[in-house]
């Protein structure tokens, strides 16, 4: 019987190591068939773009296809959920956004936890939004704007994308800090909000970068700020909101590679490691810098830290606010 013991636990043993064996090389031979982006907002948008021209560089790199799978809904929860819950192997990720933090904040229910349910590979890139008014609104300046909005208190009306959104969040940030009062009216995207603000059924408008940038042009939108750290190439006049008498405002849209939580830790770093190459390349550092975004290519470790500092700044914005999203 102790024979019989010993030879069982021996088999036990051997059939570990070959298991932890394949395991390893399994991993070393990463990727070994193809992988899957998800994208969780609809095709056409700035996430998906990014998403396939990462795609098509991986898919060169590595000889093996890497394709990208739309899956929107739900304030992107429904992509967002369906990596979370994906083998913990390195062929499922998602090309995420703002709302992978902000989702938590805003929502009562979600179903995934965006710090234990993933693990991140890397931010990549970041977008300011831009203060936007109707010309005929007598200012010409942050400051002036936010000067006429204390003097009218609640008088002044912005439009955003939406309630919970970017931009909404990013307005009201702006105002809880200055101590100016403006009405919110939320629209379904950023394009109807635009076109009453060229209107001027509202004055103000706080949006992503590009949709205003041909209608600043025209003259029928006058830009005031950016939220970044810094001006974008494409508007070099037009100066941030810290410059504008807003000392440390600063918000950025942005857009990270995740993969389920437990994704083995060497493909996490092979994964970092090349899309980091691809985000040094000049090609696509002029196609960010031309649509107003710059290239970051974070650590696992930095993009961890600045999701969870994503979550507790706009949890203080949004209690702040009283913000509620069914």
């Amino acid at each position: 019987m102790a024979i019989r013991s010993g030879m069982k636990s021996a088999g036990h043993v051997i059939a570990a190591a070959l298991l932890l064996t394949g395991g390893a090389q399994a991993q070393q031979d990463y990727p070994a068939k193809p992988i899957r982006i998800v994208v969780p907002s609809s095709p056409g948008g700035g996430t998906d773009i990014l998403a396939r021209q990462i795609a098509q560089k991986l898919t060169e790199r590595w000889g093996q296809q890497v394709v990208v799978e739309n899956r929107p809904g739900a304030g992107q929860m429904i992509g967002i959920e369906l990596v979370a819950r994906a083998a913990p192997d390195g062929y499922t990720l998602a090309l995420t956004a703002s709302p992978l933090a902000l989702n938590t904040v805003l929502y009562k229910k979600v179903p995934y936890d965006p710090i234990r349910d993933f693990a991140p590979i890397s931010q990549i890139a970041a977008l300011p939004n831009m203060v936007v008014t109707h010309p005929a609104l007598p200012v010409r300046t942050m400051r002036e704007l936010i000067a006429l909005a204390k003097a009218r208190p609640g008088q002044l009306v912005y439009a955003s994308s939406g309630i919970g959104t970017g931009p909404h969040l990013a307005m009201e940030l702006l105002l809880s800090i200055t101590g100016a009062k403006m009405e919110h009216v939320p629209y379904k995207g950023t394009n109807p909000g635009m076109i009453d603000t060229m209107a001027g059924q509202v004055q103000v408008l706080m949006s992503t970068l590009l949709p205003p940038l041909p209608h600043i042009r025209s003259g029928r939108l006058r830009p005031l700020a950016i939220t970044g750290a810094k001006r974008v190439v494409s508007l070099p006049d037009v100066p941030t909101v810290a410059e504008s008498g807003v000392p440390g405002y600063e918000v950025m849209q942005w857009y990270g590679f995740v993969a389920p939580a437990h994704t083995p830790r060497e493909v996490i770093v092979k994964l970092h490691a090349e899309i980091s190459n691809i985000l040094k390349s000049a090609e696509v550092r002029d196609k960010l810098a031309a649509d107003g975004a710059e290239a970051v290519g974070s650590t696992p470790e930095q993009f961890a830290a600045f999701i969870q500092s994503e979550i507790d700044k706009w949890t203080k914005v949004v209690k702040t606010a009283g913000i509620r999203v069914e």
